[in-house]
């Protein structure tokens, strides 16, 4: 007699566990770019992005990629209205919430953070160098 409701409760709590809780990425915030790895010295720092969304259904934790990805789009949403045109994070989330910076960083060429100027450097022993192809 109590199967039906409990299997009911478990498939409801499953299919809102995988929504997405209709976070979208507004006009603005398509145009704010995400600086992973990338480098921010060179921009302007306009502040910080505190963001948070459900990571649990009750019991049940939310799949971590999608809580990540709501979490950027949030971020991105609502550094564009700080007039950011670049966020980055300012560590991992933590219970559905995540600090990122929102920067101004107009046409600044961002580079990878673990990049280094000479490009001339021999590799180290066990590394790997990597070279461009080129089509025909």
């Amino acid at each position: 007699m109590h199967k039906i409701p409990l299997l009911a409760l478990a498939v409801l709590t499953l299919t809102v566990a995988g929504c997405t809780w209709g976070i979208k990425l507004n006009e603005g915030g398509k145009q704010v770019r995400t600086a992973w790895n990338q480098d921010v010295t060179q921009c302007k720092q306009l502040g910080r992005v505190t963001v948070s969304v459900m990571d649990r259904v009750g019991p049940i934790d939310r799949n971590d990629i999608k809580v990540r990805d709501e979490l950027e789009v949030m971020a991105r949403n609502q550094a564009a209205s700080m007039g950011a045109d670049t966020v980055k994070p300012l560590g991992e989330p933590l219970d559905g919430q995540q600090a990122w910076g929102a920067y101004q960083c107009g046409k600044a060429k961002m580079t990878p953070a673990a990049a280094t100027s000479n490009t001339d450097a021999q590799p180290q022993s066990g590394s790997a160098q990597t070279y461009p192809v080129q089509g025909n």
